[in-house]
Formats: C-alpha cells, sequence, structure tokens
C-alpha cells in the first residue's frame, strides 16, 4: 500500500461524515435534485463527491466493484485503508462506481430478488457535469416533475420496469451529486 493512501479521508469524520450521509439520502429522497457533497479528497480519477460517497456508505460488509478507469492501484489501495470494503466483480457489488460506458452492462449487477428487492446494487456514475435540463423525472420525492441530464434514457425507463426490483443510482461530478432512484419514472424532457 502506497503512503498516498493514507491521506485523503474526512478531517473531521464526525462532522464531515454526518452531513455527507445527509447530502446522500437528500439526493435519494429528491431525485434529481442536485447537492453538493464533500469532505474526502480521493485519488483521481475519482471525483470528490464519488470518493465521499464511498466513504459514508461503504464498509468492510459492502463490496464496491471499481468499474474501468476507477479501477487502479491507488483508489483500490484508498478504498481499502478508509472503508475497509472488499472488492469485487459486478455480480457481487454492493456498490459500483465508473463512468457509464464502462459500468455497463447493467444487467451483471444484481437487482434484487422478490423477497429481499433491498440486496440490489447502487451505481455511482462518474459525470462530467450534472445539470437540472434532460430527462423528466417524476415520482415519490418530487413534487410536481424534475429534470436531470441522465447518460441512456432507456436504461433508465428498464431499470424503472423492474420495481420492486431494480438498480439505484447516485450521479456524481466534482463536488455534486444527484440520485435516482428505482422509483422514479423516467421520461423524455
Amino acid at each position: 500500500m502506497q503512503t498516498e493512501a493514507l491521506a485523503g479521508g474526512f478531517a473531521d469524520a464526525p462532522i464531515e461524515a454526518a452531513i455527507a450521509f445527509r447530502a446522500a439520502m437528500g439526493a435519494m429522497a429528491r431525485p434529481g435534485r442536485i447537492h453538493d457533497i464533500r469532505g474526502a479528497m480521493p485519488p483521481a480519477p475519482l471525483s470528490v463527491a464519488a470518493g465521499t460517497l464511498l466513504l459514508v456508505l461503504a464498509d468492510g460488509t459492502t463490496p464496491v466493484h471499481l468499474a474501468g478507469g476507477c479501477d487502479t492501484s491507488a483508489v483500490r489501495d484508498w478504498l481499502t485503508f478508509h472503508t475497509g470494503a472488499p472488492l469485487a466483480r459486478p455480480q457481487q457489488a454492493s456498490f459500483a462506481v465508473g463512468v457509464w460506458a464502462e459500468l455497463l452492462p447493467l444487467e451483471a449487477y444484481r437487482i434484487g430478488v422478490p423477497d429481499y428487492p433491498d440486496r440490489s446494487a447502487t451505481m455511482i456514475v462518474e459525470m462530467q457535469g450534472l445539470t437540472d435540463t434532460g430527462a423528466r423525472l417524476t415520482g415519490p420525492g418530487i413534487q410536481d416533475t424534475h429534470g436531470l441530464n441522465l447518460p441512456d434514457l432507456a436504461a433508465f425507463q428498464g431499470n424503472r420496469a423492474l420495481f420492486p426490483l431494480g438498480l439505484d443510482f447516485f450521479f456524481t461530478a466534482g463536488a455534486q451529486v444527484a440520485a435516482l432512484p428505482r422509483t422514479t419514472h423516467v421520461e423524455a424532457g
């Protein structure tokens, strides 16, 4: 393990973790809303938001899949040191992180089973930027409608059709996060 892996965690863990966890849960409760989330300084190519999400959501019982360019020795060492999360293949992962094209195919990830729909993967999709334009979102946590730039409209519509099974998504860019739970209806904007 490189000594760089020891840096980049929360400076004031109890306070920063609580603030970051609240932002993550706020994003999931209000689909499509963009929230600031920070505290971690992960190694490249992880964004501040993706690293912060991993610090507050992953632990020694939550296998993480690092897709494509995110699967570097620096990221593996950092994640292991700060969370203890085991690294996994897509079909065993509780969390997966990467850019959209490198996370595909989505069918490789667990979508839960009828008795335990919560036994599914949560995807952390690294984006170039987040905007409240693009796809039109409706459903729980959204008063009327909300917009979010999504990488593939059909994939999210197909995921919604699996409900109560399916994947949940966080989208990250820089120090921003938005979420799309499986309960959200997605239409062209």
